[in-house]
This record gives structure tokens, C-alpha cells and sequence, in this order.
């Protein structure tokens, strides 16, 4: 691998451990009281987009720009543009942080502004990459979409931004939060690691020749469950059609874990590592999770717009799900790209580690035990309304992924 190439991977995946490690730091000097705190405010907005844009889509972006290589077997239309895409984003991103800190709407407006012309950049290298390669399959689909879905994110948070100052949106402002919302998290994060599982399970599973006809059938329910609810939030039509939207979503969660499964049954590695083992546990708490809340909302759907039951789903969805696989594959992703950086010319030669000696694989399946088991006790906190549970149990999930993440971290000093 060039190394010239392999660093722009690393810049967005040491700034989204940064960003990671930050949020977590500043969750326990408050207890995580800033979930009680009220998600719709400056110590809400700060909380959510650090953990969202500053931790979980900054190692996103930089998984993509070296997986993305890997599935195509061809490099990125503009390296250059890569980097012009992180010091925008990355520049523009902690602006906006420390803007929304300060109350300052002028601050928020001219960082938000930055951050949204690198995600433009991202999006047009990822779009330019993808058509000129021209290799349509469930994999690159699903990239094409997720990237789709976080320009029109951000587009909708743009839109937001500039109603603050004008006014423009009037009573629509709440239906763009919604669909602001919807759109960055089952959109962008959802095909994103749906997509990308499809890669990088039977990768690490060493899998062969098992049928990928529920790719496609996730693939499409999982964009008309997104399609149908973000249309129905920004529109504010009838709660039964964003239920209705959802349902098409767990129908594809459950697609997507019945394929995980067919994946795992054809493999011919019996141990692919705790990372990956863990995803397909936290795969299949997501679908029964899911499964329950459509149960619950069919009796009473407007229950689905109770801050308690958002902050729970938001909670689930964010920490439970899409922090916990981006966690999952980083313990089989970084160790990967940076062995591949430092050792792959020395394949052979005497003293070159193995990929395994840089990670020790069963103090990352005690990490990632206990983050799980903390994630779901701070989940229990929210629904039982203690902020006692919540303090003490978010401070111990705190702890232990920071614990975690410096297992990750340190995989860069080996």
C-alpha cells in the first residue's frame, strides 16, 4: 500500500477517536446530565453533534476512503480533495461545537457553513469515485445511498441554521429537525453499516458462496422505510404513515440479520475475532429491540413524539447500535490498515509482528461486553426516569470505553 495513500484513512480515524474520547470526558465532568438536560439545546446540540459528526461519521468517513479502495480495487477519484474535505469538515465541526458551547449564532452559522461544503467535497469524491468505477452491486449501492442521505442532512441542518436568522421555515422548522434526524441516522448511518457488512463480515469470516438475494431485498426495504418516513416528518402527515415507514425498516433489519446468519454459516474461520463475533450480537439486540418498539407504537403511536420515548430510541439507535459496530470493526479495522501501513513490505522477514500481536483479542471482548452491558443500563436509567441510574451507569460507560478506545488507540504505537 502507498503510504501517501493510507494517511488520509488515519487522519479521520484519529480525530474521530479525539472526537470519541472527547465526548466521553466531557460526559462524566457532567454525570451525563445533559440527557436530562434537554436534547433541543446548546448543551444537547454539543453532546449529540460531537458524539454523531465528531465521533461516529469522522471514523465512518475515513473507513470509507480506504474500504471504498478495497471494494472497487481502485483509488479515490481526489486524494487531494480528501484532504480539502477534512480540514473543511474537521475545522468547520469543532467551530460549530465551540459555537454552540458559546450560544453564538453568528459562530454556528459561519463553522455549520464549512462543515457542509466538506461534506459536499465528500460527497462529490465519493459520487465521482463510484461512477467511474461503474461496479453496481448491494455494497456500492447502499455506500451510494448513505452518501446521498448525508448531503440531504446536511442540506436540512443547513436550512435549519439559516431559519434561525431569517425565520424562512415558520412552522416547518420542526418538521426539517425531524427529517434532519431521520435522514442522518436510519439513512446515512443505517446503509452505511448494513452496506459495509456485507464486505467486511465475510472478509473476517473468510466466507464463500453464500446467497446474496437479501442484500437486495434489505437494500430496498431499508430505502422506502427511509424515503416514506422522512417524507412523512417533513410533510407532518399521519403518525401511522412514519410507523408505517418504520415497520418497512425492521422488516429489512430483520432481512439483514437472517443474511448476517447465512454469511456465518458459510464461513470457514471459526474464530474471525471479538469485534466481529459482537456485531452480529448487537445486530440481532437491534431487530428484537426494533421489533418491540413497532409492537408497542401499533397500540399508540403517538407515543412515538414523547421526549422519553425519543430520547430511548435515540439512545438505542446511536450508542446501542451504530456507536457499538463502528466500535465492533474498528478492532478489526485499524489494527488491519495499520499493519498494513507499517509491516505489509516486511511480510516474512524476522521480528514483523502478526496482525494479531498489535490488538489482544480478549481484552477487546471485555471492552465491548461492558460497554454493551452499561449501554443497556443507561437505557434502563432513561426508561425508568432516574438520573441517578443514569449518572452512575453513564459515568460507567464512560469509563470503560475509554478503556476501550485506548485498545484501539495504542494499536498505532506497536
Amino acid at each position: 500500500m502507498n503510504a501517501s495513500i493510507s494517511r488520509l484513512p488515519f487522519l479521520f480515524i484519529l480525530t474521530g477517536i479525539f472526537g470519541f474520547i472527547l465526548f466521553h470526558v466531557t460526559s462524566i465532568m457532567s454525570l451525563t446530565g445533559w440527557i436530562g438536560e434537554g436534547i433541543r439545546g446548546p448543551t444537547g446540540w454539543f453532546h449529540v453533534h460531537l458524539f454523531v459528526l465528531g465521533w461516529a461519521t469522522m471514523l465512518a468517513m475515513g473507513a470509507i476512503y480506504q474500504l471504498i479502495n478495497v471494494i472497487l480495487q481502485s483509488k479515490i477519484y481526489s486524494e487531494r480533495l480528501g484532504y480539502a474535505h477534512y480540514f473543511l469538515f474537521t475545522f468547520g465541526l469543532f467551530g460549530l461545537l465551540f459555537g454552540f458551547i458559546q450560544g453564538e449564532i453568528a459562530w454556528i452559522a459561519g463553522f455549520a457553513t464549512l462543515a457542509f461544503v466538506g461534506i459536499v467535497a465528500f460527497v462529490w469524491n465519493m459520487a465521482m469515485t463510484l461512477l467511474r468505477a461503474g461496479k453496481w452491486d448491494p455494497i456500492t449501492i447502499s455506500t451510494a445511498c448513505a452518501v446521498f442521505y448525508l448531503l440531504l442532512t446536511g442540506i436540512s441542518g443547513m436550512s435549519m441554521g439559516i431559519d434561525f436568522g431569517t425565520g424562512f421555515l415558520g412552522e416547518a422548522h420542526e418538521n426539517f429537525f425531524r427529517a434532519h434526524i431521520f435522514l442522518g441516522t436510519l439513512g446515512w448511518f443505517g446503509l452505511l453499516i448494513t452496506g459495509f457488512s456485507y464486505k467486511l463480515l465475510p472478509m473476517f469470516y473468510l466466507s464463500h458462496d453464500y446467497d446474496t438475494r437479501l442484500q437486495y431485498v434489505t437494500l430496498i426495504l431499508w430505502n422506502a422505510g427511509v424515503l416514506t418516513g422522512a417524507v412523512s416528518l417533513l410533510f407532518g402527515t399521519s403518525l401511522w404513515v412514519t410507523c408505517g415507514a418504520l415497520a418497512l425498516i425492521v422488516l429489512a433489519l430483520i432481512s439483514y440479520n437472517i443474511h448476517l446468519l447465512q454469511i456465518r454459516s458459510k464461513r470457514h474461520k471459526r474464530t474471525p475475532g471479538a469485534g466481529i463475533a459482537w456485531t452480529i450480537y448487537g445486530n440481532q439486540l437491534f431487530a428484537v429491540f426494533a421489533l418491540a418498539l413497532l409492537i408497542k407504537l401499533l397500540g399508540s403511536p403517538e407515543q412515538l413524539m414523547t421526549t422519553k420515548m425519543m430520547l430511548m430510541i435515540g439512545w438505542f439507535y446511536l450508542n446501542c447500535w451504530v456507536s457499538f459496530m463502528v466500535l465492533c470493526y474498528a478492532s478489526k479495522i485499524v489494527p488491519f490498515l495499520w499493519w498494513t501501513h507499517k509491516y505489509g513490505k516486511s511480510v516474512g522477514k524476522p521480528g514483523t509482528p502478526v496482525m494479531a500481536d498489535l490488538l489482544n483479542d480478549q481484552k477487546a471482548n471485555l471492552g465491548l461486553m461492558l460497554i454493551a452491558c452499561s449501554n443497556l443500563a443507561v437505557l434502563a436509567g432513561i426508561a425508568l426516569d432516574s438520573p441517578v441510574m443514569i449518572a452512575v451507569c453513564g459515568t460507567i460507560f464512560s469509563l470503560v470505553s475509554l478503556a476501550y478506545i485506548s485498545l484501539i488507540a495504542l494499536v498505532f504505537s506497536r
